[in-house]
């Protein structure tokens, strides 16, 4: 067991950076959208036909990473002159950073079950035996590396112990290798809001209920503590919290884009993830949050005992727990330029001690 640094980490600030910088028309990064069809043996489902769709952004030739999210993450990644809208890690994969499209090509997907038309239970295996399809049919003998954040990292996990040949190295970031009991009880009454809302013909506001559930689980008392620090008001006789606004904001948008369907099937998929992580064949960089309520840091730390020689830790400590990946990005980023070096490079020389 490698433990590189687990005390907490501290990097300097990285300049802001706009959402999409292009130098010339020369410097326009090829980016693709493609679909492709596969018979996929699912672990409780049998033999189906699934859809997987992908995007690649990035030069042939370059080094390929593959960056996956959370169940709500998609094959969109980050803006570029193709594509123009922001993506889901936006500001993790800009000009100057580890995951600079013009130096490593990004390949990511939406996930089997993403569209809503696979009502059956899933596996992050059957995620990652999806994603070796990918690599096989765009001719990708072996990834450079694997950057999960959350649900990613649990199918990172099992791309590493089903496929080792496939990837050089994983990053894993807030995912473990089993799910906690706890994460587990609250995503089995996310999903019992959903039903409610179901019995009721209310689809929507039991997702949108569920979401805001969720919400509370991805960041801290802290920054609730924060952010709404303000007195309750009481409207049409009803008593309102001042973080209600922002909790209807956030599941009205994640009802906006998510299948009832394949909320559930995803969010059951975390809860039925689980491996030995002995069985992860490459070297993995394990990132892991104080805070995180869904990935508590003792389960990470199980997780590179279990590694070995091939795991390294770092712990963050952010008011943002589980969500941290998303808001953290400079720190993120510092390491990801250490995890993504290739073993000729040499660290620069900047102080990056906590």
């Amino acid at each position: 067991m490698s433990f590189a640094s687990t005390a907490l980490y501290a990097v300097p600030a990285h300049p802001p950076v706009p959402a999409y910088e292009q130098s010339s028309a020369a410097e326009v990064l090829p980016a693709v959208r493609g679909e492709i069809e596969i018979a996929l043996n699912l672990r409780h489902a049998g033999v189906r036909t699934v859809t997987l769709r992908y995007e690649l952004l990035g030069a042939a030739g370059l080094p390929v990473v593959l960056v996956a999210g959370g169940i709500s993450a998609h094959r969109h990644v980050v803006a570029s002159e193709t594509f123009p809208e922001n993506g889901w890690a936006n500001a993790l994969a800009q000009a100057g950073r580890a995951l600079d499209p013009s130096h490593r090509r990004l390949l990511a997907i939406d996930y089997v079950g993403a569209d809503g038309k696979l009502d059956v239970p899933l596996e992050t295996a059957d995620q990652a035996d999806a994603i070796v399809h990918l690599l096989d049919a765009l001719q990708i003998e072996q990834l450079h590396a694997f950057v999960g954040y959350s649900y990613g990292a649990l199918v990172g996990l099992q791309l590493a112990a089903r496929h080792p040949a496939r990837l050089n190295k994983l990053v894993a970031v807030s995912g473990a290798h089993r799910a906690h009991p706890y994460a587990a009880a609250w995503r089995a009454l996310q999903r019992k809001a959903v039903a409610l809302g179901q019995l009721q013909c209310a689809d929507a506001q039991g997702l949108s209920l569920a979401r805001q559930f969720a919400m509370l689980s991805y960041r801290t008392p802290e920054e609730f503590g924060e952010r709404f620090d303000a007195a309750p008001e009481i409207i049409n006789g009803r008593v309102r919290c001042a973080a209600e606004d922002y909790l209807d904001a956030a599941g009205a948008q994640y009802v906006a884009r998510t299948p009832v369907t394949a909320y559930l099937r995803l969010s059951e998929s975390i809860d039925l993830h689980r491996l030995d992580p002995a069985q992860v064949g490459v070297p993995t960089v394990v990132v892991a949050v104080e805070g995180d309520r869904l990935v508590p840091l003792a389960d990470s730390v199980a997780l590179v005992e279990g590694l070995g020689t091939r795991g390294q830790l770092r712990v963050l400590r952010s008011p943002y727990g589980h969500d941290a990946f998303l808001k953290e990005t400079d720190r993120i980023d510092a390491i990801l330029v250490g995890a993504l070096r290739k073993p000729e490079q040499k660290p620069a020389d900047t102080d990056q001690r906590g």
